[in-house]
């Protein structure tokens, strides 16, 4: 159940962003293993406001190119409090430089952890982040953010084949919405990889 609950919240996350200029619609999430419907509108939900804090907090922090593309998966959700929706997830932030019809990445990286975010009326605002620390305290910083939802965040990060189609799938939403020619994008030291439609 677990699999279908976090396949779900992947394509929620992805089709959102699509959703968002053509109407409101209600947002899955996923609160103790279980999934439901709840009133959040889409297209201005804590899903966009956590795209721009990625890109605007964590994007600036690395070397500078020409473009910024956030991407994340989900692991659980708690909106009991609209003035702190905790977001739990497997977050990764990538400046690219734009080169033809490809996007070489320059610079970039995961920021694991759980995000804060306050709604006010139709407004979402990441208030604060808690992030898992690097090193030798990892295992204990992830294992104490994600608490009972360690297991699936374990199983999302270490996942690099499901990692990479979700950063595809941003990558192509992100060329659509904003009227790129782009076709590929490419890491250093590795092949061009196609963005898929």
């Amino acid at each position: 159940m677990k699999f279908f609950s976090n396949l779900l919240i992947t394509t929620m996350i992805v089709m959102s962003f699509m959703a968002c200029q053509q109407k409101a619609e209600k947002a899955v999430v996923v609160d103790n293993d279980s999934v439901y419907a709840d009133t959040a509108v889409v297209c201005d939900s804590y899903i966009k406001a956590i795209d721009y804090y990625l890109t605007n907090e964590f994007g600036q922090q690395y070397s500078q190119s020409d473009v910024c593309i956030p991407f994340f998966t989900i692991v659980g959700v708690d909106e009991h409090n609209a003035d702190n929706i905790l977001v739990w997830g497997d977050y990764w932030v990538f400046n690219y430089q734009l080169i033809g019809d490809l996007l070489r990445t320059v610079s970039g990286g995961s920021h694991a952890g759980l995000m804060h975010v306050r709604q006010t009326g139709e407004t979402f605002e990441v208030t604060g982040f808690d992030a898992v620390t690097d090193g030798a305290g990892n295992l204990e910083s992830a294992k104490k953010i994600f608490g009972d939802k360690y297991d699936d965040f374990h199983r999302v990060n270490s996942d690099a084949d499901k990692r990479e189609a979700t950063r595809n799938s941003f990558i192509a939403r992100y060329v659509k919405d904003h009227h790129l020619a782009v076709q590929r994008y490419q890491d250093e030291g590795w092949p061009a990889v196609a963005i898929k439609e």
